[in-house]
């Protein structure tokens, strides 16, 4: 059973909504959070960016940094930028973009299923990764960004969650790229309840975006229980800031692939060696979108082609038959030699929300520079396939899944208490 329950968040004063909320934290290089945090000094990014206070000379992972960013939500929060709500509440957001929406429950999270595997994960992190989190949970004692989970789909949580938005929404806005956002606050206490059982007869949930941010602030939890040894499990650090969506909501976009070079091959030596594992077909000068499993697009030298995976390939395993692992293990490895994916800076990723005109423009541009050479574009990873890699207790390869529209930071916060 999932331990999901209710809390009292901190969420931006009505009218501030649209100001304070912020894509993810780690969408932006130093430079771009800068600009962002210099053009809307609300931005929630201020926060969950304290370096950018602070000139290039101080490192980003300076205490000084995690400090200004405690300080300056301390500041927020005594000038009434931000309200807590006087009671323990699920919250439901929607968010809309190009005309399809998807909504979730905004709740805690248990570290408890986590460590148990009640809650899923399809990807490893990484510990440098890690640590900036939880340094910026730990001093700001306050989850800022929700994790992603996933669920499969529930009749009885559908039919509660539409009735709550036929109501009233407790804000509305726009962001700035076009997405639509709405909350509505759930505090009735026979929806709470009903909202409770739900997830406490649910066998596992699924993290779909968030890997490090769920880590870290596991392990903050994990902190806090040994510096309080009488801990009853029912204090706030027991518990994580997430957003549950079911599964039948969500859209996995495409995470495409761009090599810098052929690996020392010529290019006729290259589609040779190609050959022998996937049928290679052309695609003209047009953007070749995959149609479905075990085809991928390729751009090569001005042109597109269409690349079919050959029968003795395919796999039935939840992880080597997923389209990511056919052509990471049977191309880009034993041809382009790119054999970990992680560490090689031979290979870079684009996720498909910059469309296939920039895989395009990457490798034209680089072709000037004389390093960029070829690229992928791939079909997305389906939920269903999501679900089996973490449900056989396996992992993806890395860069499998790209969600959009991006959870927005500082609409709901968690307070971590003493």
């Amino acid at each position: 059973m999932a331990n999901i329950r209710p809390f009292s968040a901190y969420r931006p004063a009505p009218g501030m909504e649209d100001k304070i909320a912020a894509l993810p934290y780690d969408v932006y290089d130093r430079e771009e959070a800068a600009a962002e945090v210099k053009r809307n000094p609300d931005s929630f990014l201020a926060i969950d960016r304290g370096e950018t206070g602070f000139g290039p000379e101080v490192d980003t992972y300076a205490p000084e940094v995690y400090e200004r960013a405690a300080a300056l939500l301390r500041d927020r929060i005594l000038e009434g930028k931000f309200v807590r709500e006087d009671r323990p509440c699920y919250y439901v957001y929607e968010l809309t973009m190009e005309g399809r929406s998807q909504t979730g429950i905004v709740a805690c999270a248990s570290i408890d299923d986590y460590n148990a595997g009640v809650i899923k994960k399809h990807e490893n992190t990484r510990a440098d990764k890690e640590r900036d989190r939880i340094r910026h949970v730990d001093v700001c004692n306050m989850q800022t960004g929700p994790i992603f989970l996933a669920y499969r789909f529930d009749e009885a949580l559908s039919k509660i969650v539409g009735a709550v938005k036929r109501t009233a929404p407790a804000c509305a806005f726009v962001s700035e790229d076009g997405i639509g956002h709405r909350v509505w606050v759930i505090g009735e206490e026979s929806q709470v309840e009903s909202i409770r059982q739900r997830f406490d007869r649910m066998d596992s949930v699924y993290i779909a975006d968030g890997h490090h941010r769920c880590a870290s602030a596991v392990k903050v939890g994990m902190m806090r229980r040994e510096a309080r040894p009488d801990y009853s499990g029912k204090e706030e650090f027991n518990y994580f800031l997430s957003v549950l969506f079911p599964d039948r909501e969500l859209h996995i976009m495409d995470y495409n692939r761009v090599v810098h070079d052929l690996n020392g091959l010529t290019r006729e030596a290259y589609l040779e060696k190609v050959s022998e594992r996937f049928e290679i077909r052309e695609a003209g000068e047009r953007p070749y979108s995959p149609e479905g499993k075990g085809r991928f697009g390729m751009y090569l030298d001005g042109s597109w082609y269409v690349l079919t995976a050959r029968p003795e390939i395919l796999s039935e395993d939840a992880v080597d038959g997923l389209d990511v692992s056919l052509l990471q293990n049977h191309l880009l490895g034993p041809v382009l030699g790119i054999q970990d994916p992680k560490t090689d800076k031979r290979i870079d990723f684009v996720g498909g929300i910059r469309g296939l005109e920039e895989l395009e423009r990457r490798v034209q541009t680089a072709r000037n520079h004389s390093s960029m050479a070829v690229a992928f574009s791939m079909y997305p990873t389906s939920m269903d396939e999501l679900f089996a890699v973490a449900d056989a207790g396996r992992l993806m390869p890395p860069k499998s899944t790209w969600f959009e529209p991006k959870l927005r930071s500082g609409l709901f916060l968690h307070e971590l208490g003493e």
